[in-house]
């Protein structure tokens, strides 16, 4: 069984490795990482030789154009990375044989739900960004062995997060103002890696999967539990409103998804994101430290 990963070198591809490397059994064959100057998505022949030469038996795409606010200005060049390339990878995929699971966003959703989106609720982007994941979404999902997971509020210990930028900042100011009006789930790419892991190796049906910790907060309320983490007064953190932080793409101001796929399909979902975070916070402040 050859697992290749594209997106390798990104926060979520550096844990997925870790999490491949570290239980040889969950693999049981070898795991192929091209960086991007090895293997050049947007170049469709390029895709369709790498997997004809190598073959794997699953893909797991966590490539994308993830600057949601350059998407605006860019879209094009966005489509490029999160719907043009994913196609290539899926008819690869298809030509060999090979399971695709491909790595989406809520941002796919409208944000308008009051309750947990289910996994076959209907789309409806509000920014470029999430236009462009979409088109990535209906490539895989038109491929007989095509998965998709969703994810949101992703932090880890290699690369930059809100989580992070909080951390920094808890040390730099007195207070800091965080929006209270968009709610959704912080998710641990540590965890993330592991549910993809297990999704690609079972016998789970193909279709959407919603890949994020459990619960809710917004981001107001992620701030005091990173303040409260690192021993500070979480009074420190104040709320506001998106109106107060105007920016060129619009954000979803509700992005709870719900589970019930991964009931369904015999495996566990995540654990709450506020577990999460306590187990995570050693690994992550000591990456950050380093």
């Amino acid at each position: 069984m050859t697992w290749l990963v594209t997106g390798s070198g990104g926060m979520l591809g550096t844990d997925l490795l870790a999490r491949l490397k570290e239980d040889p059994a969950s693999v049981g064959g070898d795991v192929l990482a091209p960086r991007r100057d090895e293997l050049d998505l947007t170049d469709a022949a390029a895709v369709r030789d790498a997997l004809r030469r190598h073959r794997p038996s699953v893909v797991v795409n966590c490539a994308a154009w993830t600057a949601v606010d350059d998407a605006e200005a860019h879209e094009d060049e966005a489509l490029a990375v999160n719907g043009t390339a994913v196609e290539s990878l899926a008819a690869g995929c298809a030509e060999v044989g090979a399971r695709l699971v491909h790595v989406s966003t809520d941002y796919v959703l409208d944000g308008t739900a009051r309750d947990p989106y289910p996994e076959d609720a209907p789309v409806g982007p509000i920014n470029a960004y999430g236009r462009t994941k979409l088109v990535g979404e209906r490539a895989v999902l038109g491929y007989e062995r095509g998965y998709v997971v969703r994810t949101e509020w992703l932090y880890g210990a290699h690369g930059g997060s809100f989580v992070r930028t909080m951390a920094r900042l808890a040390g730099e100011r007195d207070s800091v103002e965080v929006v209270d009006d968009q709610v959704g789930q912080p998710t641990w790419t540590g965890d993330l890696a592991d549910r993809l892991v297990a999704l690609a190796a079972s016998a789970a049906p193909p279709g959407v999967y919603h890949g994020t910790n459990g619960g809710s907060t917004s981001w107001y309320g992620l701030a005091r539990e990173v303040f409260a983490l690192l021993g500070l007064d979480p009074e420190r953190v104040r709320p506001t409103t998106s109106g107060r932080f105007r920016r060129p793409a619009a954000r979803p101001a509700f992005s709870v998804l719900g589970h019930g796929r991964w009931a369904e399909a015999g495996l566990a979902p995540m654990r709450d994101w506020r577990n999460a975070l306590h187990a995570a916070w050693p690994a992550l402040r000591a990456a950050w430290a380093s």
